[in-house]
């Protein structure tokens, strides 16, 4: 009896570190990394002078930020020793919990792109999370190519147009500057300060503040247009959805002011507490029985952030910003970012009185 006993606590003890975290990895990488195209070749729809990319199909999107990430990992010296420490893959991490969260699929229910036992792969146009996506993706895939940074001049590259119904997505560079030249050119800044910053004799410091800040500048933009661009798409879900999907943008004002550093492992830490589903109407976070402590406590904090942030008249997303005044109050700020959402004993309710310490010295 007692042996079986100490199986089950085991067992149960094997469920509850399972139950923690969101999958957002698997063998190490993005949710499917190794079967993402490598180089322009392995796409499938290549002629002789011409490569045609589906956004719209999971792995092809996926290819776009391998290729990001292959082209640019040369220049990036600076964030560290490791294969893995540009801090472009927050984005295909991102991409891939919300494959796995069930956030590609057709909200609308109308076809069966992203469902399980429909065309898993497809990434529908209906929904609002493939559409922020589409802006933290294509986007800067256009701007690399536009830069030199990926193709060599001698074959085109273009982005196939999504289905009909969803021809409010740009598909070429020309087009989506012609649309958001500011947006475009803030990526392209930072396509060209990569490159730069790594032929310079600048600090290994000085070059990471100019691609941290030249990045976030140019994913605050996406994000920014995203908003206004896939609004409408918003109505498909439900109220708890909606308000974790406001919460979620509204965070990359706290982790683009303290240059987070997002490279596979701090990306990984951050994305694990996410929710593993789409809220329902039936569900009332921070309490959602079937999800974790760990993806309620990170509900409970998004939520928090941006009700008191829009109670006090954005005070403190402008007190925030102001205590982020040196490398060491940014560092600060990254530590402060983690003890909310990973740490649930940290008092949020001392968060405005250390910022105010914190910008008082600034």
């Amino acid at each position: 009896m007692r042996l079986s006993w100490t199986g089950v606590v085991a067992a149960l003890a094997l469920l509850a570190t399972v139950a923690q975290a969101a999958v957002v990895t698997e063998n190490g990488y993005p949710i499917m990394w190794e079967k993402a195209p490598v180089e322009l070749k392995d796409f499938p729809a290549v002629d002789a002078d011409e490569v045609t990319i589906n956004p719209w199909e999971y792995l092809q999107r996926m290819g776009m930020y391998r290729l990001m990430l292959n082209h640019t990992n040369q220049y990036m010296g600076c964030m560290g020793p490791g294969p893995n420490d540009s801090p472009l893959w927050g984005l295909p991490l991102q991409l891939g919990w919300k494959l796995k969260s069930g956030r590609l699929v057709d909200p609308t229910a109308a076809s069966t792109c992203g469902q399980e036992s429909g065309d898993p792969m497809c990434i529908s146009p209906k929904s609002w999370w493939a559409c922020v996506n589409y802006y933290l993706s294509v986007i800067p895939f256009l701007a690399a190519v536009q830069t030199g940074l990926i193709g060599d001049g001698d074959i085109k590259i273009t982005v196939q147009s999504p289905p009909e119904g969803a021809e409010d997505y740009c598909t070429n560079f020309m087009d989506c500057f012609a649309k958001y030249p500011d947006l475009m050119s803030k990526w392209e800044t930072f396509f060209k300060t990569v490159k730069a910053v790594s032929e310079s004799e600048a600090t290994d410091m000085e070059k990471r503040n100019q691609i941290m800040s030249t990045m976030w500048a140019a994913q605050q933009a996406s994000l920014q247009q995203a908003t206004t661009s896939c609004s409408e798409r918003q109505k498909s879900y439900s109220k708890p959805e909606i308000s974790f999907a406001v919460s979620w943008v509204s965070s990359a004002d706290y982790v683009s002011a303290a240059y987070f550093q997002s490279n596979m492992e701090k990306s990984r830490r951050f994305m694990t507490p996410l929710p593993s589903r789409v809220l329902t109407d039936a569900d009332s976070p921070p309490n959602v029985p079937d999800l974790s402590a760990e993806e309620n406590h990170a509900l409970y904090i998004f939520s928090w952030m941006n009700s008191v942030n829009k109670l006090l008249g954005n005070t403190l997303v402008n007190l925030w910003n102001k205590s982020m005044c040196s490398d060491a109050a940014r560092e600060k700020g990254r530590q402060l970012l983690d003890d909310l959402i990973l740490n649930p004993k940290f008092a949020v309710s001392g968060l405005l009185s250390i910022l105010t310490g914190m910008a008082t010295s600034c």
